[in-house]
């Protein structure tokens, strides 16, 4: 072998290991970003459960005692209608 073949070998493993490493480069590059991408996105996705959950909370908190509210008016009216019927002069119809 010649010294012009051994320099075109060694040209040509140089050009085929940088036809691979250029790739395989901009590869790892793309994937590091993916990485650093999607663990910002979990990130922010727990964030978000964990106010949406609290926001729930508050809804119910504020639902239940809604509930509460409603009740207490319920038994004050049916306490009403009861005494109204039983007064003297009250009306004693069935409704």
């Amino acid at each position: 072998m010649s010294e012009w073949q051994v320099v075109g070998v060694i040209i040509a493993l140089v050009g085929l290991v940088g036809a691979i490493v250029a790739p395989l480069l901009r590869l790892n590059s793309a994937i590091t970003k993916l990485t650093l991408t999607v663990d910002r996105l979990v990130r922010d996705m727990d964030e978000q459960h964990r106010r949406s959950h609290d926001a729930h909370e508050k809804l119910w908190d504020h639902q239940n005692e809604q509930d509460e509210k409603l009740v207490n008016h319920e038994i004050r009216i049916t306490k009403l209608e009861n005494h109204h019927r039983e007064a003297p002069g009250g009306e004693q119809s069935a409704h």
